[in-house]
């Protein structure tokens, strides 16, 4: 797919799309979606991965004690930044540090930050902010996808609006919907907005 025919087809300019691609403008949830469903990739993929020279405490605890020839557990093996390096449990277990946790910024003060990094495709678990003002799309216009969509709200509020209802939900307050309803959030408070998020479906390339 031609670069032209991939903006015609996501409903954006051609330069605009290169800008995306070169790192230089930033798409909206709309357009990511948009992106994810035309080139039937994973929302994951999209995600910006740490740097291999990032070093977790566990690691240097490990390296210390190989050096000096002590017994590892399997727990001292772990590494806190990527998944289990042992080949039984690789990619089957992710913890992920704060410092190091891959993000996707989709402009109009709005970031995602995956909080695990395990290969499952149909599962999206992120860390949502929303600064004061800010809307998933530009044109406040609803998105849908496949799956369900599942959030609980750390700090702040959220308006989230879904189909024909809209809802405000503030701190310790959680929400699920279908997300073929076409929905839409929007932080209506004057502070950021923090949350939870899981995005489940199918997998059929077409989503999150």
């Amino acid at each position: 797919m031609s670069l032209r025919e991939l903006a015609r087809e996501a409903n954006v300019s051609p330069s605009f799309l290169s800008q995306i691609e070169n790192g230089k403008s930033q798409p909206s949830v709309a357009t990511l979606f948009s992106l994810v469903t035309l080139l039937g990739a994973e929302l994951n993929s999209f995600f910006n991965e740490e740097p291999e020279s990032a070093t977790s405490t566990t690691e240097r605890r490990a390296g210390a004690a190989r050096a000096a020839g002590e017994n590892l557990l399997v727990s001292d093996e772990f590494d806190y930044a990527r998944p289990w390096a042992n080949s039984v449990f690789a990619n089957r277990v992710s913890i992920v540090h704060p410092d190091h946790r891959s993000r996707i910024d989709v402009g109009q003060g709005i970031s995602w930050e995956r909080l695990a990094a395990t290969p499952e495709s149909s599962v999206n678990f992120m860390l949502l902010n929303y600064a004061p003002g800010a809307t998933s799309t530009p044109d406040g216009q609803p998105v849908v996808h496949p799956g369900y969509e599942y959030g609980y709200i750390i700090e702040g509020e959220l308006e989230i609006t879904v189909g024909d209802e809209t809802f405000v939900i503030g701190a310790n307050q959680s929400v699920g919907f279908d997300c073929t309803i076409p929905h839409v959030f929007h932080n209506p408070g004057k502070v950021p907005m923090k949350g939870v998020w899981l995005i489940h479906g199918p997998h059929d390339g077409s989503g999150h």
